[in-house]
């Protein structure tokens, strides 16, 4: 199977928002751990606090995760000024759908932004929205097995 995001960026600071937003989108779904957040780590880098306003000033903004640890979750809750599903199953649709009808979210409204392709882009591909392909937040700092498997996931993309 091949996927085509309909972006493939570096990084989500790549993400042009007024082009988003001239396109018709009105809400951003990010996946959480390496796309707006380090892996595991439970706090957002300065940078992307201050970028993640920018985007609250455009768009509705939530956060869509497969994250199942009860601990992280509160704790990332508790510094996330927007909805955040954990538990979503992702490629799944089926959280993300009852999601996005609790929020009255159009998916055709919307962009979802991810790291994976095979988790994040299937799954907004399957919703409707838009996809946006970016790397790990943390690329620099991730293991050289990580890499690689990251490198192998992104071969079912069709460029």
């Amino acid at each position: 199977m091949f996927l085509k995001p309909d972006y493939n960026l570096k990084s989500i600071y790549d993400i042009d928002l007024d082009e988003l937003e001239k396109s018709g989108v009105k809400a951003l779904l990010f996946d959480l751990d390496s796309t707006i957040m380090a892996s595991k780590s439970g706090c957002y880098a300065p940078e992307t606090i201050q970028w993640l306003e920018k985007v609250q000033e455009k768009f509705f903004t939530a956060v869509i995760s497969n994250n199942h640890n009860r601990e992280y979750i509160k704790k990332v809750t508790a510094i996330t000024p927007f909805p955040v599903l954990f538990e979503a199953k992702k490629p799944h649709t089926k959280p993300a759908k009852e999601f996005l009808k609790k929020h009255n979210i159009n998916a055709k409204e919307a962009a979802f932004v991810g790291d994976r392709p095979l988790t994040d882009i299937l799954c907004g591909k399957l919703l409707g929205c838009k996809t946006i392909l970016v790397d790990s937040i943390s690329a620099d700092k991730e293991a050289k097995i990580v890499r690689f498997v990251r490198q192998l996931e992104r071969c079912s993309i069709r460029k």
